[in-house]
């Protein structure tokens, strides 16, 4: 699926549209978001994660991952670009955020190979000025239903 967006509100809101598809899913739920530095990769996580009730969501280049939890969602928003050895997210226990229930939003997982888990859903942004192209691919059932629910 490629979606053009020409200002950064059209990018949130349509990550908005596909969290609400991603909490009809009671499964684990992983998404990749590929795209290069300033593509927009943390403002789709940012709209995602904000139509769960969160206001204040912030990157986590420096933290690895930000958690966002309430009672109706567990999500953890991972910035691997900063990773010197895959083997670093075994330390903070990423295996542990892989529940049935939680959503891992992950920003350069192919720095984590090996141990990041694969994708559901990957979204590879692109473009330039206000303009995004998205490009979303499902890579099992779970990211089949969610390309299906935002159709």
């Amino acid at each position: 699926m490629n979606l053009v967006f020409t200002h950064e509100s059209k990018t949130q809101a349509f990550a908005q549209t596909l969290a609400a598809c991603a909490q009809t899913i009671d499964q684990a739920i992983v998404i990749y978001l590929e795209g290069d530095l300033g593509a927009g990769k943390t403002t789709f996580a940012r709209g995602f994660i904000q139509f769960f009730g969160f206001d204040r969501v912030k990157s986590p280049t420096y933290s690895l991952v930000e958690s966002y939890l309430n009672n109706k969602i567990n999500i953890h928003h991972f910035d691997c670009y900063r990773l010197s050895d895959p083997e670093e997210l075994e330390y903070i226990g990423i295996r542990e955020y892989a529940k049935p229930g939680h959503i891992q939003l992950i920003e350069w997982a192919e720095l984590g190979a090996g141990i990041i888990p694969p994708a559901d859903l990957v979204i590879s942004i692109t473009g330039e000025d206000n303009t995004r192209q998205l490009n979303l691919s499902a890579n099992n059932d779970i990211g089949e239903q969610l390309l299906q629910c935002i159709d």
